[in-house]
């Protein structure tokens, strides 16, 4: 009789391989059409972002899954190509530049506190774990930058319009910004070594690219939508080129395509605000593109090799997860508390900077692929699943956390409302010649301290 212990299994269970299902290119195409379709639907009844479904969808139907998606999916890496760039777009689209300019100054001081401290916790355990310095770097621009997606829960309350809510949308264009460009940085650095004169160089392109579309791009884009505005068929079109521009201009100097679609989206953010043709161009790219990159991110993960680097590596998960969240909360602990923000305030500023997803996902993914002159990639294979990780834990905790303090601040609103109402009733039914003396801070509830 054969006996096979457990580790046997596990070993024999691993080795597996799935062969590829053969299927018609269109049958393909509606079956991931189908779970594009299926999955915003269940994940929101599971309560889990949306981003996650879809990489689990790409697990299961790519080729370390059921094998219904091809290893050189040609249309997909081009529709998923498509997809990055256009999310990239879109975060330089939705930063809200008008909340950047009212609060500036501190914008500006909480974006360098919430992008340098996690920076410099990245750096530290990329050095730790035997990463070189540039390797230590880039991860530790992943975990400078975040993405604004629990903002929709607050957006339409009374929440959305507090000081530190808008200081925290205003430091994403400080930390998007700051994360690409340590990323074209590293990405140069790895592929041709480290040169001082051509550092230089590369500063000095960087520069001129970022002025170039944030001056001669926005004002020549934003002269072409005044006379374009009338037709919306031209506009939708001219922001595709305007995508596509951009991101043939990164590469032209050796920079990465999702800065210049991230720079391009920056440049037009003023002039396609309010065009139907914006809302068009976000239609297609998150009921299509965009789910695709997410789909096609989850073909790179071997779910058994995924399980075991994980099991393998779990001090540098804990440790990537812990430094990314103890940082995000210092830095708006300690902003938050040198200007006077209630307990309430600091801890939206801190939710609302922890998720990691956009601009994380495709500059890990544009390192992992990044090879140099040896053939080794800029962040190997168990840093990637690290940074999945990171994803899926930081997109769930961030909205999560984000709920809680507006549902403690609508019921502390509420109580107030509720006392205010019971003094001025009570006013009411006084008897003559007697008046209540009102208690310094329980006006009408509006100064209730949110802190305890």
């Amino acid at each position: 009789m054969l006996k096979v212990g457990f580790l046997g299994l596990t070993e024999i269970f691993m080795n597996l391989t799935i062969p590829e299902i053969d299927l018609p290119p269109m049958l393909r195409f509606a079956i991931v059409l189908s779970f594009i379709f299926i999955m915003p639907y269940l994940t929101r009844k599971l309560r889990i972002p949306s981003v996650v479904g879809f990489i689990l969808v790409g697990v299961l139907i790519g080729p370390h899954g059921i094998g219904i998606m091809p290893k050189n999916a040609e249309v997909a890496n081009f529709f998923a190509e498509l997809g990055k760039l256009l999310l990239m777009f879109f975060v330089g689209l939705e930063i809200d530049l008008r909340q950047f300019k009212v609060n500036q100054r501190r914008s500006l001081v909480f974006g360098l506190t919430t992008f340098t401290l996690p920076m410099v916790a990245g750096f530290a355990v990329g050095v730790s774990f035997g990463y070189p310095f540039v390797s230590a770097a880039l991860i530790g621009s992943l975990l400078a930058s975040h993405t604004l997606i629990g903002y929709p829960i607050i957006r339409g309350t009374p929440l959305a319009s507090r000081p530190a809510v808008t200081i925290t949308v205003g430091a994403t264009v400080l930390t998007d910004i700051l994360s690409l460009l340590i990323l074209a940085v590293c990405l140069t650095t790895h592929k041709t070594g480290f040169d001082p004169w051509s550092l230089i160089i590369q500063l000095a392109e960087l520069a001129g690219f970022v002025l170039f579309m944030i001056v001669v791009l926005a004002r020549f884009g934003r002269w072409l939508f005044d006379r374009l505005r009338q037709t919306d068929e031209a506009c939708f079109l001219l922001m595709l080129t305007i995508v596509a521009a951009g991101s043939a201009l990164a590469e032209a100097i050796q920079l990465e395509g999702i800065l210049g679609a991230f720079m391009a989206g920056l440049a037009v953010n003023a002039a396609v605000r309010d065009a139907p043709a914006k809302a068009k161009l976000e239609f297609l790219g998150n009921s299509l593109f965009i789910p695709a990159f997410f789909i096609v991110t989850g073909f790179l993960i071997d779910i058994n090799l995924f399980a075991a680097t994980i099991w393998s590596h779990a001090a540098m998960v804990a440790a990537i997860l812990l430094g990314l969240i103890v940082t995000k909360w210092l830095a708006a602990e300690a902003v938050g508390r040198v200007w006077g923000f209630p307990a309430i305030d600091r801890g939206l500023m801190t939710s609302l900077t922890i998720p990691q997803v956009a601009a994380t996902l495709a500059a890990a993914l544009v390192g992992y692929q990044a090879l140099n002159a040896a053939g080794q990639p800029l962040i190997d294979g168990p840093m990637l699943n690290t940074v999945l990780v990171l994803v899926v834990v930081t997109s769930v905790l961030g909205p999560v956390l984000t709920e809680r303090f507006v549902a403690v601040a609508a019921r502390r609103q509420a109580l107030g409302s509720t006392d205010a109402a019971r003094r001025q009733a009570g006013e009411e039914t006084s008897p003559p010649g007697r008046h209540s003396v009102e208690k310094p801070g329980m006006g009408n509830g509006s100064d209730i301290p949110l802190n305890p």
